[in-house]
């Protein structure tokens, strides 16, 4: 494990024994993001196409008057794309990238719950064995019989994906009927 990645889970935890978290599903994965930086769950709501951008930021949605950025961080960790759901969710959250707060909103298959993390629980990601940049994650936690994921999401969002949205084409909307 390199110094830099253990130290960014060191950051995440920043002297606290427990994390308060949302628990999500991304292709029967677990994940969490830190829930003070959670601003609303919303419903699918139509999205439109960013032509050129990075795949996992490829569409705007139209938060409350405001056009946000909608990510799909299961392209940033090289899974496939798929249809949403009737579960699906969008998660909005206001993050810190280049010292400015933005909001932007993380497609998920599933939203479960808001938890309680024990640090003693967390290791940070193995730097062998993983199918996913170790980078990519800040720790797992283990829960019962299962591991959640925390993603970094500064590294994330800041790391230059080379692979632009498929030519503009046009989302899946809930207008287009079932998912």
């Amino acid at each position: 494990m390199n110094q830099a990645v253990r130290k960014v889970s060191e950051d995440l935890w920043n002297g606290r024994d427990e994390l308060e978290v949302l628990t999500f599903e991304i292709a029967g994965e677990t994940f969490a993001l830190e829930a003070f930086i959670v601003q609303e769950i919303l419903d699918l709501l139509p999205e439109t196409s960013v032509p050129g951008a990075k795949a996992f930021v490829g569409s705007v949605i139209n938060f409350r008057g405001k056009v946000i950025p909608l990510a799909d961080i299961r392209l940033a960790f090289g899974m496939e794309a798929t249809k949403p759901t009737i579960d699906s969710r969008i998660v909005v959250i206001e993050i810190e990238i280049d010292d400015e707060p933005v909001l932007t909103g993380i497609r998920t298959d599933k939203v479960n719950e808001v938890t309680t993390l024990m640090r003693s629980a967390g290791e940070p990601p193995p730097s062998v064995g993983m199918r996913w940049r170790p980078d990519f994650i800040d720790c797992l936690v283990k829960r019962g019989s299962e591991f959640i994921i925390l993603p970094n999401l500064q590294v994330i969002f800041s790391a230059q994906h080379d692979q632009p949205a498929a030519g503009g084409a046009r989302s899946w909307s809930p207008s287009d009927g079932e998912r």
